[in-house]
């Protein structure tokens, strides 16, 4: 087998050995070395022109449908240029689920504050990542400690006489 040939040794062999058992080969079986030799390809021959890294790698991407996942983190990484310093060192997004992007506020005071600017900030993502498709943002608050301690717990109103 020469170096031009593109069909698989496997393919050739078994086909070889059908042919001298049975004496014969199928029209098949014709046809699929028939299109295997044509199908040889030559170095710079057409469809064989270089591809740049970014094109590969948008192909990459496309592939497995991942550009959903970059917009988010991209999102996510210039999330003070959306809100601005101010704003972005007192909350971080932390959710993107079904059009509702969950941000965590340092305080309930602070997530009361950007609930304030919230049409503002909405139109921003919307015109900057129009591909995430975000219908509303949620601003939520840290947090709060819970009192359940090991694997059970009693429903009810939690701690009652724990503090003197």
């Amino acid at each position: 087998m020469t170096d031009n040939q593109h069909y698989d040794f496997a393919q050739e062999f078994y086909f070889a050995m059908r042919a001298a058992v049975t004496g014969r080969v199928s029209r098949d079986t014709r046809k699929r070395i028939e299109n295997a030799k044509n199908k040889i390809t030559k170095p710079f021959g057409p469809g064989r022109d270089p591809k740049t890294a970014a094109s590969g790698l948008d192909d990459v991407l496309n592939s497995f449908g991942w550009q959903t996942q970059i917009a988010q983190a991209e999102l996510f990484a210039k999330w003070a240029e959306v809100v601005g310093d101010l704003n972005a060192s007192n909350s971080n997004p932390e959710n993107l689920s079904q059009g509702t992007l969950t941000v965590r506020c340092k305080s309930t005071a602070w997530a009361t504050q950007l609930k304030l600017m919230q049409a503002e900030i909405l139109a921003k993502i919307q015109n900057q990542f129009a591909a995430l498709e975000i219908e509303q943002v949620r601003f939520v608050g840290p947090q709060a400690p819970s009192w359940k301690k090991g694997q059970r717990s009693v429903p009810g109103r939690g701690p009652r006489d724990t503090y003197g």
